[in-house]
């Protein structure tokens, strides 16, 4: 039974697409900030959103196309009051270029804060991504990016030697292309052992009809430890209002979610926060940025892997170190002011995962005992947000002991490399 909950009226309305974690940590964001319950659209229900009391769910079935989604936003703006604003965000790559495609169709009746399909196209794009942060002097990781859309010409790079030693870390540059593709062995990250796994890993991308770019990088060692998140937002006037960083502690670890982090501590990172402004202002981006990185533990450099056009899964770390998330879009594009820039530095532990699961990942001494001191002043979990019921504070419970038996399965110890 989930706890009474008395919604407030702010005076505007937020419609968020898209299920899960993705969308729960976005509209616990409103309601922590503004006491109002959003709106939830989506395909398949998932029961965190069906329970939580943060929003309310619309539920148009498996087999809904993007239509019939664009088609469900546009009844939902003809149900508001003439005049009331309403914001509409997403946090899924796929999501976020649906409501691109559509934006002449929403615009009328939506407020919107995301980069155009230009901008958007050459940020989805890890190879893209890599060649301007060269230009800002942004350290990235070594990449071959191999072209499959030219597979059939003689001088294709895909049969050439990778030019260091394996292991090797295979991924590809646009992951809404790469969705679309299947084969067998399909991961989001591939870890390459040899030259006969990276050559067999071409051959399948090849059979299976896939025309994007994949990219190969030098492995940089270190394990989930050596990760950082940095969560942004950039105003439709130019300005960047919110930065913050996170070190993580310990990321997902199954195939399709591999790379995802699950437990992170927030604090004071300034020269990552300075290169994500940096990047930021130099493509004249708009809306909510997550940036990923990870720091050579061999010489301390900070290499940026990716941005992704939103604001990131586990937003909710920005939120519990005291920043909600929602007041930074809601005063550009409901109010369209611009306020102070926050650069959020206090640490708190955010972790989907039981306390004791973290720790035993954590090998560094150090970080391990400040961990357990953040944690001991803020351990925020999303699932245990106070307004919520009991089902969600069960549903954390459960959700940790699956977690714990997953890592036995997949990651039973923390590596070197983090694979």
């Amino acid at each position: 039974m989930r706890s009474p909950s008395a919604p407030v009226d702010p005076g505007f309305d937020v419609v968020v697409l898209g299920a899960g974690l993705n969308s729960l940590n976005l509209t616990i964001a409103f309601h922590a900030q503004y006491g109002m319950r959003c709106t939830t659209v989506v395909r398949t229900p998932v029961a965190m959103n069906e329970r939580t009391v943060t929003t309310d769910l619309v539920t148009l079935g498996a087999d809904a196309s993007d239509e019939d989604l664009r088609d469900a936003l546009i009844d939902l703006a003809a149900q508001r009051p003439a005049g009331r604003p309403a914001l509409l965000l997403t946090n899924a790559d796929s999501l976020i270029e649906l409501i691109d495609r559509f934006r002449a169709d929403l615009e009328p009746h939506y407020l919107l804060a995301q980069v155009d399909a230009q901008l958007l196209s050459r940020l989805a794009d890890k190879a893209e991504f890599a060649e301007i942060c060269d230009e800002l002097g942004i350290d990235t990781v070594p990449t071959v990016i191999v072209d499959f859309s030219r597979a059939g010409e003689p001088d294709w790079n895909g049969h050439e030697e990778l030019p260091w030693s394996y292991p090797v870390v295979g991924k590809a540059a646009n992951t809404a292309e790469y969705h679309h593709v299947d084969f067998p062995g399909k991961k989001k990250v591939f870890f390459l052992e040899s030259a006969e796994e990276q050559r067999a890993l071409v051959r399948s991308l090849r059979e299976a009809g896939f025309t994007g770019r994949f990219l190969f990088q030098e492995l940089i060692e270190g394990d989930d430890t050596a990760q950082r998140s940095i969560t942004a937002y950039r105003s439709s006037r130019g300005r960047v209002t919110l930065l913050c960083a996170a070190q993580v502690l310990l990321g997902e670890h199954t195939p399709e979610a591999l790379g995802r982090p699950a437990a992170m501590v927030t604090g004071d990172f300034p020269s990552l926060t300075a290169a994500a402004e940096r990047f930021l202002d130099h493509v004249d981006y708009v809306g909510f940025a997550n940036f990923d990185v990870k720091v050579d533990p061999r010489t301390g450099r900070e290499c940026f892997f990716e941005i992704n056009p939103r604001i990131g899964r586990n937003n909710y770390y920005v939120t519990a170190a005291g920043e909600p998330v929602a007041r930074h879009v809601v005063e550009d594009r409901v109010h369209g002011r611009d306020i102070a820039q926050v650069r959020v530095t206090r640490p708190i532990l955010y972790t989907i995962l039981p306390l004791r699961l973290v720790l035993s990942y954590v090998r560094d001494p150090a970080l391990r005992e400040h961990v357990r001191g953040v944690a001991r002043r803020g351990l925020r979990n999303p699932f245990r947000y106070r307004p919520e019921g009991l089902w969600m504070r069960a549903y954390s419970v459960v959700s940790g002991l699956n977690f714990v038996r997953k890592y036995r399965a997949v990651y039973p110890r923390p590596t070197d490399t983090g694979f």
